[in-house]
């Protein structure tokens, strides 16, 4: 309905604004007042149409600058009109500028089409905002890891173009103070570990190579493989069986979690913090 009524406006202010411009071809008192007129018009439009003054920055003064078009344009007439020289010929001249100004105005409707930018520009700015919205609302989920142990290894190790991608630490158990075994296995089942390469464990850890030792896990396929950091405990050949020697805790490992695998000797090393 509004734009209905707005619509109406135009077509009555095009009309009175050809009125206006046909008698200031013959007339000059009409000059100064329908200029005067044609400013206050645009003034008040603006005034009734807060959209337009409230438009994207983007769109704004563009769409002021069409609005105030055929007002700016019967003022501008309306002026040549008074300066132009008496004669046929610049009364055909001036004619025609009125006869241009009154067909665009009625055909063009530069006030609706100012209004048209300023919706599309609204629409355009609400779709982005909620896309930017959802996006937000779409937070990435951290992986989940079963120890800061498997954070440490996933994060260090088995990123893309790290030492061994796409594999899994499973578990890990303190051989000793400064030794430590890690059972690594694929992400993906029926896929063997990948390579390893001791100089890259060597460098990463800032440990000797001949205290990194990988091989498989006793009983198990090429989709697991045991890494042991650091020297491995000894048991010495006339020690006492007491209840918390290297022996007897490696004995207790290998069964829970590493079946089949043997302490054949023991030292210590400093081991990463991730895996104390």
């Amino acid at each position: 309905m509004l734009a209905r009524v707005r619509s109406t406006v135009g077509r009555v202010a095009t009309v009175a604004g050809a009125v206006v411009l046909a008698g200031g071809l013959g007339n000059d008192v009409f000059t100064l007042p329908g200029a005067a007129a044609a400013v206050v018009a645009a003034g008040v439009g603006l005034a009734l149409n807060p959209r337009v003054l409230r438009a994207p920055e983007s769109v704004r003064w563009t769409a002021i600058s069409l609005y105030a078009a055929p007002h700016t344009g019967c003022a501008l007439v309306l002026l040549g009109e008074r300066l132009a020289p008496d004669g046929p010929v610049s009364l055909l001249v001036q004619a025609g500028a009125v006869a241009l100004w009154t067909g665009a105005t009625w055909m063009l409707r530069p006030g609706l089409t100012a209004q048209e930018l300023v919706d599309e520009a609204v629409a355009q700015e609400l779709a982005e905002a909620a896309k930017a919205a959802e996006e937000a609302a779409v937070e990435p989920v951290a992986p989940a890891y079963a120890s800061e142990g498997a954070r440490w290894w996933a994060e260090t190790f088995a990123v893309e173009g790290g030492l061994a991608p796409g594999t899994v630490l499973l578990d890990h158990q303190q051989v000793s103070e400064r030794c430590v075994a890690l059972v690594i296995g694929t992400q993906k089942r029926g896929q063997p570990v990948p390579d390893i390469p001791k100089p890259g464990l060597s460098a990463a850890l800032d440990l000797p190579e001949d205290l990194i030792d990988i091989g498989p896990v006793p009983g198990r396929g090429a989709g697991v493989r045991l890494l042991v950091l650091g020297q491995r405990p000894v048991a010495e050949a006339k020690a006492e069986v007491v209840g918390d020697s290297d022996a007897e805790v490696w004995a207790e490992i290998a069964a829970t979690a590493m079946p089949g695998v043997e302490l054949i000797e023991a030292n210590t090393y400093e081991m990463p913090k991730e895996l104390t």
